[in-house]
Protein backbone atom coordinates (compact mmCIF):
# COMPACT_ATOMS: atom_id res chain seq x y z
CA UNK A 1 0.00 0.00 0.00
CA UNK A 2 2.63 2.49 -1.21
CA UNK A 3 1.21 6.14 -0.11
CA UNK A 4 -2.04 5.20 -1.17
CA UNK A 5 -4.93 6.21 1.67
CA UNK A 6 -7.56 4.37 3.01
CA UNK A 7 -10.99 5.27 4.63
CA UNK A 8 -9.30 4.62 8.44
CA UNK A 9 -6.56 7.07 7.43
CA UNK A 10 -7.76 10.32 6.78
CA UNK A 11 -4.63 12.62 5.89
CA UNK A 12 -4.49 15.83 7.80
CA UNK A 13 -4.07 19.06 5.76
CA UNK A 14 -2.26 21.93 5.82
CA UNK A 15 -3.84 24.28 8.37
CA UNK A 16 -4.42 21.78 10.82
CA UNK A 17 -0.82 20.55 10.96
CA UNK A 18 -0.02 24.30 11.18
CA UNK A 19 -2.05 25.04 14.14
CA UNK A 20 0.18 21.82 15.56
CA UNK A 21 3.12 23.11 15.20
CA UNK A 22 2.54 26.48 16.57
CA UNK A 23 1.83 24.65 19.56
CA UNK A 24 4.49 22.84 18.80
CA UNK A 25 6.83 25.78 18.99
CA UNK A 26 5.52 27.52 22.12
CA UNK A 27 5.87 24.51 23.49
CA UNK A 28 9.93 23.90 22.59
CA UNK A 29 10.74 27.95 23.06
CA UNK A 30 9.17 27.84 26.67
CA UNK A 31 11.72 24.37 26.95
CA UNK A 32 14.67 26.26 25.45
CA UNK A 33 13.52 29.30 27.64
CA UNK A 34 14.18 27.32 30.92
CA UNK A 35 17.37 25.54 29.69
CA UNK A 36 18.90 28.81 28.14
CA UNK A 37 17.71 31.06 31.83
CA UNK A 38 20.73 29.79 33.84
CA UNK A 39 23.24 30.56 30.29
CA UNK A 40 22.08 34.11 30.51
CA UNK A 41 23.36 34.81 33.80
CA UNK A 42 26.74 33.30 33.11
CA UNK A 43 27.37 36.56 30.79
CA UNK A 44 25.41 39.46 32.03
CA UNK A 45 22.24 38.52 29.82
CA UNK A 46 24.18 38.31 26.92
CA UNK A 47 24.91 34.86 25.22
CA UNK A 48 27.94 33.24 24.81
CA UNK A 49 29.70 33.73 21.08
CA UNK A 50 31.66 31.43 19.46
CA UNK A 51 32.57 32.90 16.29
CA UNK A 52 29.36 32.74 14.34
CA UNK A 53 27.24 30.74 16.41
CA UNK A 54 25.98 31.45 20.53
CA UNK A 55 25.84 28.61 22.47
CA UNK A 56 22.57 29.81 23.22
CA UNK A 57 21.86 29.42 19.57
CA UNK A 58 23.37 25.78 19.45
CA UNK A 59 21.79 24.70 22.59
CA UNK A 60 18.18 25.99 21.19
CA UNK A 61 18.51 24.05 18.07
CA UNK A 62 19.65 20.91 19.74
CA UNK A 63 16.61 21.16 21.63
CA UNK A 64 14.12 22.00 18.78
CA UNK A 65 15.63 19.13 16.72
CA UNK A 66 15.14 16.23 19.87
CA UNK A 67 12.10 17.22 20.63
CA UNK A 68 10.59 16.36 17.10
CA UNK A 69 12.90 13.72 16.82
CA UNK A 70 12.17 11.76 20.03
CA UNK A 71 8.25 12.70 20.19
CA UNK A 72 7.86 11.55 17.10
CA UNK A 73 9.64 8.08 17.00
CA UNK A 74 8.30 7.34 20.53
CA UNK A 75 4.54 8.43 20.19
CA UNK A 76 4.73 9.10 16.54
CA UNK A 77 3.25 12.76 17.72
CA UNK A 78 4.33 15.58 19.23
CA UNK A 79 2.52 17.12 22.19
CA UNK A 80 0.91 19.65 19.08
CA UNK A 81 -0.45 16.60 17.42
CA UNK A 82 -1.64 15.31 20.23
CA UNK A 83 -3.51 17.91 21.54
CA UNK A 84 -4.61 18.65 17.70
CA UNK A 85 -5.56 14.99 17.60
CA UNK A 86 -3.40 13.57 14.80
CA UNK A 87 -0.24 11.48 14.20
CA UNK A 88 2.85 10.58 12.15
CA UNK A 89 2.67 6.90 10.19
CA UNK A 90 4.46 5.09 7.69
CA UNK A 91 3.81 5.12 4.46
CA UNK A 92 4.68 0.95 4.01
CA UNK A 93 2.15 0.38 6.89
CA UNK A 94 4.65 -0.69 9.15
CA UNK A 95 6.15 1.12 12.75
CA UNK A 96 8.50 4.24 12.04
CA UNK A 97 11.91 3.31 11.79
CA UNK A 98 14.77 5.30 13.65
CA UNK A 99 15.82 6.24 9.64
CA UNK A 100 11.96 7.55 9.11
CA UNK A 101 12.54 9.89 11.98
CA UNK A 102 15.84 10.47 11.04
CA UNK A 103 15.52 11.72 7.63
CA UNK A 104 11.75 13.31 8.59
CA UNK A 105 12.31 14.98 11.69
CA UNK A 106 16.23 15.79 10.84
CA UNK A 107 16.72 16.10 7.29
CA UNK A 108 13.83 17.00 6.17
CA UNK A 109 13.45 19.99 8.85
CA UNK A 110 17.25 20.97 8.27
CA UNK A 111 15.59 21.53 4.55
CA UNK A 112 13.06 23.71 5.62
CA UNK A 113 15.27 25.56 8.27
CA UNK A 114 17.83 26.33 6.14
CA UNK A 115 16.69 29.39 4.38
CA UNK A 116 13.40 31.00 5.62
CA UNK A 117 12.00 30.78 2.00
CA UNK A 118 12.45 27.18 2.18
CA UNK A 119 9.41 27.46 4.94
CA UNK A 120 7.21 28.22 1.97
CA UNK A 121 7.88 25.06 0.84
CA UNK A 122 5.54 23.57 3.93
CA UNK A 123 2.75 24.69 1.47
CA UNK A 124 2.85 21.43 -0.91
CA UNK A 125 0.81 19.87 1.84
CA UNK A 126 -2.05 21.73 0.43
CA UNK A 127 -1.92 20.41 -2.93
CA UNK A 128 -0.56 17.05 -2.50
CA UNK A 129 -2.63 13.55 -2.79
CA UNK A 130 -1.84 12.38 0.80
CA UNK A 131 -1.27 16.00 2.25
CA UNK A 132 2.82 15.46 2.19
CA UNK A 133 5.02 17.60 2.94
CA UNK A 134 8.53 17.04 1.39
CA UNK A 135 9.87 16.17 4.83
CA UNK A 136 7.23 13.51 4.93
CA UNK A 137 8.17 12.25 1.46
CA UNK A 138 11.88 12.39 2.37
CA UNK A 139 10.55 10.07 5.74
CA UNK A 140 8.14 7.92 3.84
CA UNK A 141 5.49 9.23 6.36
CA UNK A 142 2.30 11.10 6.17
CA UNK A 143 -0.01 12.64 9.02
CA UNK A 144 -3.59 11.54 9.78
CA UNK A 145 -5.81 11.80 12.39
CA UNK A 146 -6.23 9.58 15.30
CA UNK A 147 -9.98 8.91 14.78
CA UNK A 148 -9.98 8.01 10.99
Amino acid sequence: MNGTVTEAERPAGFWIRFFAYIIDAIIVTSISGLVLSPLMLVNDGYPIEIGFWTINGIVATFIYYIYFFTMTKLFQQTLGKMIIGIKVVSTENRQLTWSDVFFRETVGRIIHNAFAILKLLYVIIAFTENKQGIHDMIGNTKVVYING
